[in-house]
């Protein structure tokens, strides 16, 4: 440990961590002491003092307010950080204390065949521990694993990650292949058993994903790649809930899904996954841990194993056509 860090150890508190955690969101002295129940003056002697530990001003001060400058900014990165991992021993030891042997906090999407899969090995093989799953878009879900929030996040690899600054704090422990797939009711017999290409299906009645979407922009790309123009969809939705419903409910109906997608729907049966060439490729799946060098529990190289095994479980067993 070097010199500097040896004195900002034994110099800052945790009271200083959270108030560079506060003042990066508040904006104002006034708005960080109000919400640290401190006063003004108090606010301003602490930043004081965490601004002598580090060596550096850390934040601007104008007539508008208080602004974090860069070297700020990544000082409350890492305070975040800190208060975060602080919160989730606490209750780990909490949990610990209650039987539990192990806890998880994994990110993933809302459609995931993989992961509720590995959990269930996971809890096969460690019956003691305890998952706590947050779904949500992958980015959002990145910023909480690098908080501190989460443990470990399983995602789709977007451009928009790539193109983030986001990407060298990331450790990509498992990827997996990923493609845009279409599934019909096992009730739809016109197109069941048939190898086809994507304008035999450019008069189909599809379910498909809002513009914005990887899926959607891959599915207008196999229209367009093949010289036809991409068809309208029918019907509108993200939810897998509602997009396996209505393909249950009318077996007229095709939709273009992902991978991860596919698998889940097809395990659920009822549902088919088309034989549609070309192969059209969506970005990869990958589980993401924080790039920060600590030695990690052994609960998450065992998350890590059980993604790996259910993910080529599922790939034999319907995901493909």
């Amino acid at each position: 440990m070097d010199t500097k860090t040896d004195r900002l150890i034994r110099t800052l508190r945790l009271r200083h961590l959270e108030l560079l955690a506060v003042l990066s969101e508040a904006r104002t002295m006034r708005g960080a002491a109000t919400r640290l129940h401190l006063s003004q003056p108090a606010i301003s002697k602490m930043l004081g003092e965490i601004e002598g530990c580090f060596g550096a001003r850390l934040f601007e001060r104008s007539h508008q307010g208080i602004h974090a400058n860069a070297l700020g900014a990544s000082a409350a990165f890492r305070a975040r950080a800190v208060l975060n991992e602080l919160a989730r021993a606490t209750e780990d030891v909490d949990a610990m204390q209650s039987g539990i042997t192990a806890v998880l906090r994994v990110g993933a999407p809302s459609v995931t065949a993989a992961v509720p899969a590995a959990i269930v090995e996971l809890r096969r093989r460690m019956p003691g521990a305890a998952v706590q799953l947050r779904e949500g878009r992958v980015h959002e879900l990145i910023h909480r694993l690098l908080d501190g929030e989460l443990d470990c996040v399983f995602g789709a690899i977007t451009p928009e990650l790539v193109a983030s600054d986001l990407i060298p704090m990331l450790e990509p422990v498992v990827l997996l292949e990923d493609e845009l797939c279409v599934l019909a009711a096992c009730a739809n017999e016109g197109v069941a058993g048939r190898r086809l290409r994507w304008t035999d299906l450019q008069a189909g009645p599809w379910v498909l994903p809002p513009k914005e979407t990887l899926v959607r922009q891959a599915f207008m790309t196999a229209f367009l790649n093949s010289g036809a123009t991409p068809p309208v969809p029918v019907i509108e939705a993200l939810s897998s809930v509602t997009i396996g419903t209505v393909l249950r409910k009318d077996p007229s109906l095709l939709c273009a899904v992902r991978l991860e997608h596919a698998a889940d729907e097809v395990a659920r049966g009822g549902v088919q996954r088309l034989k549609v060439l070309p192969k059209m490729v969506l970005p990869s799946f990958g589980l993401f841990f924080r790039r920060d060098g600590m030695e990690r529990p052994p609960v998450l190289g065992a998350f890590a194993e059980a993604i790996r095994r259910v993910s080529g479980s599922l790939k034999k067993t319907g995901a493909r056509p």
